[in-house]
């Protein structure tokens, strides 16, 4: 990170404030470059940021120039800023950061109220992509939606992933309150395409659209995907669309979860076809085949198998269960996880159960992360007996392997992003030369997303 946007972050390192007000006073100040893009908006709890980079995959191989901004980053803040499919410069974030950092300097004199971490990345990345020339840009909410700092944006089309209860504290504690926050990114005239997820969830979805005036979009009803491989390192699906019948993908992604969000993304890509941006049948193929998405179910190393997964809440559990059914996998498992305070640890723990034989609980690069020896009594109450702590990921990691090998069993690193980032770079298996994991980035991260 170079030094004006470290100096403007590392003052707005805490806090999450819901509203529109402050992000809408930025956008007025910097002479709104939220208009000057066309967005694919997507919101979700799970499965929205592998949509994302599976419809900037597809855009960029159709031959679109394209920007694609996500959150939280698993090592280097550059992640969240994408421009043709690779992380963006420090210096292309200083030139943002010039631009944006006196612009909060007179929002919070205003308003009379500091303008938070993510609110201040959002107007950068707004404000990069107008310096490129960006005009095609994949958006991630950051929390819920409604009340989003990306929620300035009126797109092209929306997406919503599967909802699950996270975030509660936030957002409500149903689905019906969560789905609510979520449906906010929906915009009058606008379509919206709703992946795979709970009744309860797409009855709210659908009422928000009709409301609006939004054509409404079963991501399942618009795709048909059969997939007829599935492994640990992916899978090869076919698919058809009203508007083709594609060959087969090999896709990289494994994961039943992976292909339930290709559907979504599918349709979404399929809709923006439809209203004039024409994606031809290689570009779907080469851009789903050449997707990256590291950190979500990622085989890093095959002897022993390591899998590293950011997955952290309840949904995800159950997502990491259906992968490994999916993938036929039936080898016991050696889990090495660590979480923040703030997630149900304790659901999330009952749902691997059955598959796990030994864990190790490690502490997390966060101030809000448990102590490994907290993680690991609630492994043991979770009826993981073969439980320990350990003071360090890379212990724990050579520990796990050492079981594996000897057992014939696969290591799953999971429980947080931040653990996934870490993991990632212990394992050499970060796709990008952008970075280094950074503890103050950590922590600041920690407190805007996951």
């Amino acid at each position: 990170m170079t030094t004006i946007l470290d100096e403007m972050l590392g003052k707005r390192r805490f806090g999450i404030k819901p509203g529109l007000e402050a992000m809408l006073a930025l956008m007025d100040e910097l002479d709104h470059p939220e208009a000057q893009v066309a967005a694919i908006h997507i919101a979700g709890t799970d499965g929205k940021g592998a949509v994302a980079a599976m419809c900037e995959s597809v855009l960029r191989h159709a031959g679109y120039r394209v920007g694609r901004y996500t959150s939280p980053h698993l090592v280097s803040v550059n992640e969240r800023f994408l421009v043709d499919g690779s992380p963006v410069s420090d210096e292309a974030l200083e030139t943002a950061a010039r631009v944006v950092c006196p612009a909060v300097e007179r929002v919070e004199a205003h308003l009379s109220r500091e303008v938070t971490f993510f609110e201040c990345l959002t107007a950068v990345a707004f404000v990069l992509y107008r310096q490129l020339g960006i005009q095609l840009l994949v958006l991630e909410t950051g929390l819920g939606g409604r009340l989003d700092a990306t929620n300035v944006v009126t797109p092209l089309v929306s997406v919503i992933t599967r909802i699950g209860l996270d975030h509660c504290d936030w957002l409500g504690n149903t689905i019906r309150a969560i789905a609510t926050e979520k449906a906010g990114i929906i915009k009058p005239g606008r379509p919206v395409v709703c992946g795979a997820t709970p009744d309860e969830a797409r009855a709210v979805i659908s009422e928000t659209a009709a409301t609006r005036g939004s054509l409404c979009i079963a991501a399942e009803d618009a795709v048909s995907l059969r997939v007829s491989k599935s492994r640990l390192d992916g899978q090869t699906f076919s698919i058809s669309t009203q508007n083709r019948s594609l060959p087969p993908v090999r896709f990289p992604l494994p994961g039943a979860f992976q292909a339930e969000n290709a559907v979504t993304a599918i349709a979404a890509l399929e809709c923006v076809h439809d209203l004039g941006l024409p994606i031809a049948d290689g570009a779907f193929v080469e851009g789903l085949e050449q997707v990256c998405w590291p950190g979500r179910f990622q085989l890093v190393s095959s002897a022993p198998p390591v899998i590293i997964d950011g997955g952290h809440n309840p949904c995800a559990a159950e997502a990491l269960l259906a992968a490994f059914k999916s993938c036929r996998e039936k080898r016991p498992v050696g889990l090495v996880a660590g979480f923040c305070g703030d997630k149900d640890v304790p659901t999330f723990l009952q749902t691997l159960k059955p598959i796990v034989k030994c864990a190790w609980g490690v502490p997390i690069r966060n101030p809000r992360s448990l102590p490994a020896t907290e993680t690991c009594n609630l492994m043991r109450l979770a009826g993981m007996e073969r439980a320990e702590a350990s003071n360090s990921l890379e212990d724990a990691l050579a520990a796990a392997k050492q079981w594996a090998a000897a057992s014939n069993g696969i290591v799953l690193v999971c429980g947080s992003l931040f653990l996934a980032g870490e993991a990632l770079v212990a394992c050499n298996a970060f796709p990008w030369p952008c970075g280094r994991i950074d503890p103050n980035e950590q922590v600041k991260a920690g407190v805007t997303r996951v």
